[in-house]
């Protein structure tokens, strides 16, 4: 069973008044991580020791720890796809934010239904963008759901235990945010500007 670590004691009086509210806090303080005393008792795999590191329970060690290696290499190149994703569609939502802007400067005479077609079109490379993002997403939670099983077979629980531990199971927003959290709401965050723009070309004109 894993250790609970007691919280800091609440601050009282003019210390409680001068504390920043704790949502702004998460959302831009900074916390430090959890260091050894609280990674200990879940990073070490008390199943395993060195007796099972000898003769054919080497090799059988090692053909798990060469399939550990593999699967947080194909992790690793899902979030650098994931990343380069989001580095594509920020880029081009930048660019159509931009033929808008300049648009918007020298209004044409043509209607304003005509923008139908492109809202249509800009819409969906948004909801391609979260469809995305959000298949990158639940591949790379299968993939970490293999590892962590994984390393129960390890010595170590570094990834599943040890580093998760220390950054607080990201439930403190100011020790680790993770970037799901933000990723999923940008797509839509586009959307809502586009469909906002367009209705206000509509009855504006």
């Amino acid at each position: 069973m894993k250790d609970v670590v007691s919280p800091d004691p609440q601050p009282t009086g003019d210390a409680q008044t001068m504390t920043p509210p704790n949502v702004w806090n998460k959302l831009f303080g900074t916390s430090t991580p959890k260091w050894v005393e609280d990674i200990q008792p879940t990073l070490w795999n008390k199943d395993l020791s060195a007796e099972d590191y000898v003769d054919a329970k080497d090799r059988y060690q090692a053909a798990i720890l060469d399939q550990y290696k593999l699967c947080v290499e194909m992790a690793d190149r899902v979030s650098a796809r994931r990343a380069l994703a989001n580095t594509f569609f920020l880029t081009l939502q930048a660019a159509v934010l931009t033929v808008i802007g300049v648009f918007w400067k020298d209004k044409p005479a043509a209607s304003p239904t005509l923008l139908l077609f492109p809202l249509v079109l800009v819409v969906s490379t948004c909801a391609a963008w979260f469809w995305l993002v959000r298949s990158y997403r639940q591949l790379n939670s299968g993939k970490f759901a293999v590892i962590a099983t994984l390393e129960r077979r390890l010595p170590a629980r570094a990834f599943s235990d040890g580093e998760w531990t220390a950054l607080g199971q990201g439930k403190d927003k100011s020790l680790y945010w993770p970037m799901t959290h933000i990723e999923q709401w940008l797509p839509a965050l586009f959307a809502l500007t586009y469909v906002v723009g367009f209705l206000t070309a509509l009855f504006t004109t």
